[in-house]
């Protein structure tokens, strides 16, 4: 008798296959892959785009994302100022051409990605938040609904002109790029739910699979616990090898800070604006370099294994108020997993600060500098062949790098048409035979087992610190590893995804150990530390390290010399030249303990199987919810769904306004500013909600305005502030509609009253609700009112509002809550601290209080220098480092006076990592 577990699984016949055909194919459904794809279709072309998941939720961004990286945005940043920041964090091995690209172009994609419906913060004028959180340059620009970006980009997807000219194929895995006449024709693969082979014939080809980040195994033991998103398992990378393309800059990993035991980044740069800073156990700053480097891995990888170690994020230093707003923004949009995880552990950041540690290594252009070598138009060295986002060697590109590359892919793709030749033979056979191989031994090792082994000895080997001994051992596993990965069995087309996830892992760890042992010298801090060649050689070593496979079909290895550069970066003067063919990278001999008469076994590790139960609670949806969520596939306009928002179900009724949200057909605006008086709390919070999200996409009507303001009247807090909140960001408001809700029985809702008021510049309103009982709100009307300034269409003069700012800010000054007083110190800076506040400030300096005496600080910096220096210089004392560190900063802006410079120059030798390294800058 045979049973499913017993009966083998049938191969499927390579004749059997499906073809598709397209001008241009794209591979991966994530951030870059979704981008070229609407170029593309926006250009002409018809496009495939492949996914292994589901574009709806696949990618790394699908994760969450809280905020862009690298936003140059015009007034903030320079493009050339950050083509040298990414330069000066490579230890100068960039092309500059590629950088330039993210640096001249990615503000004009946010800008697009607003049009989406992507919202990225801004003030209560509309400008940009941008926050400086490295120390040189203001790049960091927060997305408070950072988790929906993918289901924007989505929507776009499923637009119907979209959709007329992209075809989405879910659960195909591509695992070649088919080249024929020198250049890329299209793509093999498998569906990962019916198993059936699928061939694409395309005019080109866009690689957007994301980075290796299944490649070290993480401290948990979990192969699936990584820092990366896990299902990124190298994919492109191994498909651009075997295709013949060059890869480059592959033995600099990509290493970051993460919680312990967490699969997460810590996210300093989202706690650095609210006052977090990373700390040793003794709670000092420790980090000299900047955020964007290795360097600052190496420090922080040195102080965890000192005895100043572990090392903290410190949060517990905060008010209530940024604990909450931290929170919001780290358990929602970047984890959701995050809370329960502290919460698991009884740990809160009001009493516990977060030890973090070191990630596994992987591989990522946009996060570090390894992966497929592009030309500023995303050409890979294959013709029509593209590579954009973490797979595309740009170092540090981030998101919207990946973006603009993958519309630079989409749009360079789109003039080419579908392949009409025959597709190569050879190549479909080696392709059929990688996927179904495990079908022919389904009692082989499984693929856990296999995975596990694999990356246990790229942690042994591979991972820094580096060395040519632990790197040809590493080779040597490798290549008898070929044997096992190709006996692991599997049964069904899931296990047949994740057997050619681990050939592709394979292949990443083979190119990582060779990249890293052909590099003999010790660059970019901790991502390529050789214990062997420990200094850095920019004799031999100023260089792309470039990999590709031989006709022979061996790994080969080109050292090609870095272009001179388009932006002058003082320390770097790269000139050119002809590229060094190093050829093959052969391992050591690596000496052992003697000859044995027996060698001992031992079981492979093999890491227990997690049962999960998913239980589904609740009756059977209705057909009213089932005809609705079929109308949403239609694309269906506001009068379709317009009976659903009126159904007697809440339920559905709630649908309705997600299917509006998914669709925003003409009207939809007012729709759900109709739904925020629904008598169901969990409607008028989805409008709500919904409201938010579409903001920056829903036009500014009158209906719309009209359905906000009924909801500033309604019992729901929450609909109010969201009313509060779209007004604003749509300019539908102004002082008269604000000006009530400040006595709003909610501090949520007064806190986006003033947030309203100050977009209209109605600085007496504010000055007069100073008093209010919430120490939130006055600390936000003391922040409000340092960016007082006149504009045109104001209620006040604008010569009186600095004044009118300040009398209010003197009231504060007063105030018994020691935040609300630092605050209002802190606004002084934005409106000018003449006389007499400029000795109050200098009084200030002396409060028990360090945040007053950090506010007060900041106020000088707007003072009479005669005034402040002086006294700037003295706080260079203070026990507290972010006294120091604010007084560095007031004396920065008052650096043409010989004393500010003489007392700048003392603190480059405090004991404060930032005080220095902002004493430096400011020299």
């Amino acid at each position: 008798m045979t049973t499913p577990e017993t009966t083998p699984p049938v191969v499927p016949a390579l004749a059997d296959g499906e073809e598709l055909a397209c001008d241009v194919l794209v591979i991966g459904g994530g951030t870059a892959g979704t981008m070229a794809a609407l170029t593309a279709a926006e250009r002409g072309a018809r496009v495939i785009l492949l996914e292994k998941a589901h574009v709806r939720h696949s990618g790394a961004l699908a994760m969450g994302m809280d905020g862009v990286n690298n936003a140059v945005v015009p007034g903030r940043a320079e493009p050339d100022d950050y083509v040298a920041e990414i330069t000066r964090a490579n230890d100068g091995i960039v092309d500059q051409s590629t950088v330039r690209q993210t640096a001249t172009r990615g503000f004009a994609m946010v800008r697009r990605l607003e049009s989406y419906g992507v919202k990225f913060e801004k003030d209560e004028h509309g400008e940009y938040a941008v926050r400086q959180v490295h120390r040189s340059g203001s790049y960091v620009l927060p997305m408070p609904e950072g988790k929906d970006v993918k289901k924007v980009l989505y929507r776009q997807l499923r637009r119907r002109e979209m959709r007329e000219r992209i075809r989405i194929e879910n659960r195909v895995m591509p695992v070649r790029v088919l080249t024929a006449h020198g250049r890329a024709v299209g793509a093999a693969g498998f569906n990962t739910r019916t198993g059936r082979f699928v061939t694409v014939r395309a005019g080109a080809v866009i690689l957007a699979t994301g980075a290796c980040g299944r490649l070290g195994l993480p401290a948990s033991g979990y192969l699936y616990g990584t820092y990366e998103n896990p299902t990124n398992a190298g994919d492109g990378y191994a498909m651009a090898y075997h295709a013949g393309a060059e890869l480059t800059g592959i033995e600099c990993f990509q290493i970051n800070p993460l919680i312990k035991d967490y699969n997460g980044p810590a996210c300093a740069y989202v706690a650095n604006p609210f006052g977090g800073y990373q700390v040793n156990r003794h709670g000092e700053r420790f980090v000299d370099s900047d955020y964007w480097s290795g360097q600052m891995m190496a420090e922080f990888a040195a102080e965890v294994t000192s005895d100043r170690g572990p090392v903290y994020l410190k949060l517990s230093h905060l008010p209530e108020e940024s604990v909450a707003a931290l929170e919001s923004i780290l358990h929602s949009t970047e984890r959701p997993t995050r809370g329960t995880f502290h919460s698991g552990r009884g740990h809160d950041y009001r009493t516990h600060d977060i030890e973090m540690h070191i990630s596994e290594i992987g591989l990522c252009g946009g996060h570090s500098a390894s992966g497929v070598r592009v030309d500023e138009h995303a050409r890979t060295t294959v013709p029509r062949l593209y590579a954009a986002g973490d797979l595309a060697c740009v170092p540090h590109n981030y998101m919207i790098g990946a973006f603009v590359f993958g519309d630079l892919a989409g749009a360079d793709a789109a003039r080419y048409t579908a392949y009409e030749g025959e597709l190569p033979a050879d190549q479909l056979r080696e392709a059929h035979e990688l996927v179904y191989r495990p079908y022919r031994n389904p009692e082989g090792p499984p693929q856990p087992q296999v995975e596990y082994k694999l990356r246990r000895f790229v942690n042994d080997y591979v991972a820094p610190p580096k060395s040519g001994a632990r790197l040809s051992l590493a080779l040597e596993a490798f290549e008898r590893m070929r044997a096992e990965v190709a006996a692991m069995g599997a049964r069904t087309p899931h296990e047949l995804m994740r057997c050619a996830e681990v050939t592709f892992i394979r292949d990443c760890a083979e190119m990582a150990a060779r990249a890293s042992l052909a590099r003999t010298e010790s660059r970019w801090g901790l991502y390529h530390d050789r214990l062997d060649h420990p200094e850095r050689d920019d004799t031999s070593w100023f260089h792309h390290l470039d990999l590709y496979k031989s006709p022979s079909g061996a790994m080969e290895f080109t050292a090609r010399p870095v272009a001179p550069y388009l932006v002058p970066v003082e320390g770097f003067d790269p000139v050119g030249g002809p590229s060094r063919r190093l050829g093959e990278v052969h391992a050591e001999q690596v000496a052992t303990a003697g000859a044995r008469e027996a060698a001992p076994v031992a079981p492979s590790p093999r890491p227990a199987a997690a049962a999960r139960h998913d239980t589904e609670a609740g009756a059977p949806a209705s057909p009213r919810l089932l005809r609705l969520l079929a109308l949403a596939e239609e694309e269906p306009e506001l009068g379709a769904v317009e009976p659903y928002l009126a159904d007697p179900d809440p339920v559905v009724r709630r649908t309705a306004v997600t299917v509006l949200t998914e669709t925003v057909p003409p009207g939809a605006g007012p729709a759900l500013a109709g739904a925020l008086v629904d008598v169901d709390p969990s409607v008028r919070e989805a409008a709500a909600s919904s409201l938010r999200e579409l903001v920056e996409t829903l036009p500014a009507e009158r209906a719309l305005r009209d359905g906000l303001a009924a909801g500033l009247s309604g019992d729901d807090p929450v609909v109010r502030a969201a009313a509060l909140d779209v007004l604003r960001a749509l300019r539908l408001g102004d002082a008269d509609l604000f000006r009530a809700s400040l006595s709003d029985s909610s501090i949520a809702v007064r806190i986006e009253a003033v947030r309203a008021l100050v977009s209209v510049d109605a600085t007496a309103d504010l000055a007069r609700a100073a008093a209010d009982a919430s120490r939130e709100v006055r600390v936000t009307i003391a922040r409000s009112l340092g960016t007082a300034s006149g504009r045109p269409g104001d209620t006040e003069p604008s010569g009186s509002r600095p004044d009118t700012a300040r009398a209010a800010l003197t009231v504060l000054l007063d105030d018994p809550d020691a935040l609300v007083r630092a605050a209002a110190y802190e606004a002084l800076g934005g409106t000018g601290c003449p006389a007499p506040l400029d000795t109050r400030a200098v009084a200030a300096l002396s409060d028990p209080a360090w945040q007053v005496r950090a506010g007060s600080a900041t106020a000088l910096s707007a003072a009479d220098p005669a005034r402040a220096v002086p006294a700037l210089a003295k706080a260079l004392a203070d026990p507290n480092a972010d006294v120091r560190k604010a007084a560095v900063l007031a004396l920065a802006r008052h650096r043409a006076g010989g004393e500010a410079r003489a007392a700048l120059s003392l603190a480059t030798a405090d004991t404060d990592a930032d005080v220095r390294a902002y004493a430096a800058r400011a020299l």
